[in-house]
Parts: C-alpha cells; structure tokens; sequence
C-alpha cells in the first residue's frame, strides 16, 4: 500500500452538528463536481459554489482537492460493509449462494456512481485516515469471511486465513476494476464466473 501523502490530510474535524453538515455538503458537492466535470476541472471554487459556501469556508475543513477526495475515498471504503454474512444458509449444497452473496453485495456497493470510482481509482492519494480504514475495512471483511468458511460444511481448504484473505482481496480487486473501466462484458456475466471460479476453489 502506498505511503500516505500529509499533503491531503483535511484541516479539521467538525465538532459541531451545523460544522459536520456543512463539511457533509462540501463532499456532496465535490462528488457531483467530479463527476460532471472531471478531476481536472473540478476546482475547489467550483465545489465550493456547489456547495453554497465561500472558498475561506471550504478551505476551514480541506487544504485542496485532494484532501476531498482522499476523504470521499475514506466514505466508499467505510460504506462497504456486508451485513448480510450472519445471515446466510450454510446447510451443505448451498456454498455457492454464500459466495454469490458476497459478490454481489461487492458489485452493489460499486453500482453508483461509476464515473466518480474511476477518478477515485485514478487520482486519489492516501491519507493516513485512508490507511487506517482500509486496514479496519480489510481486516473485518476477511474475519467475517473467514468465520463463513470455518462454518461451511463444504469447505476444503489448506489454510482457512489464507483462504479467505485471497477471497476476499480478489472479489475486491475485480469489482474495483469492473466499476472504474469501460464495461467489456455484462455484470451478471462477470458475476457468474467470478462465483463460479471463488466456489470451485473453496470446494478443494
């Protein structure tokens, strides 16, 4: 993982409701700015007149584009979490559902706004907090991925952690690039193979 860049650190964390909505409003303009105009033109005036705020306020909360989209980055990580895990089926005959469930639930959480990923993927740098969720994210994905497959009656593996890191960074890896890159293929194509290929090697 690349080292972080302080350059994108933001200024401040609101400590107030009326603080917290305004900076809430900065990153929900800066997302339909990015996304309508691209990186390159999407100025911090441009977001800050999207937001309805001056550029001195903007500035109280990010030093520059980049620590906005570094924040809008840490939002895509934190928001994918997949709360369906406990609730899955895992009777004998139905490990394929179980990774369909979670390749799914990975497609979905990157259906939104396809244009804003790509610039996410292109041009986004780490912040520290950026880091730190996506070791938080990581390591609670593979842990919940990883009590699945210990329950699992179908199961076979070598290494149960080993297994479910690979799992989890390739579900990951190529639904990331599914969203950021022009579509080659149907979803549902790319979701049937990529279930298929994750369920013949749980099954050993």
């Amino acid at each position: 993982m690349p080292s972080s860049n302080r350059h994108v650190e933001p200024r401040r964390k609101p400590r107030q409701v009326r603080a917290e909505l305004t900076r809430d409003r900065i990153l929900t303009a800066a997302a339909h700015v990015f996304s309508e105009h691209g990186y390159a033109a999407g100025t911090t005036n441009r977001i800050a007149e999207q937001a309805r705020v001056s550029i001195g306020s903007l500035y109280q909360y990010f030093p520059n584009k980049d620590a906005i989209l570094a924040e809008l980055l840490v939002r895509h990580v934190d928001r994918g979490r997949w709360d369906q895990g406990d609730r899955l089926d895992l009777s004998p005959g139905t490990l394929e559902q179980v990774v369909r469930a979670l390749v799914r639930d990975a497609v979905d959480n990157h259906r939104d706004d396809p244009q804003l990923l790509r610039i996410m993927v292109e041009e986004g740098q780490f912040s520290d907090e950026l880091r730190e969720t996506i070791t938080r994210h990581g390591a609670q994905r593979v842990a919940q991925v990883r009590e699945l497959l210990a329950r699992h009656p179908d199961v076979h593996v070598r290494d149960l952690d080993t297994a479910a890191d690979l799992i989890v960074f390739t579900v990951e890896l190529n639904t990331h690039r599914l969203a950021a890159s022009p579509q080659t293929g149907s979803i549902e194509t790319f979701e049937n193979e990529l279930v298929d290929m994750v369920t013949r090697y749980l099954r050993g």
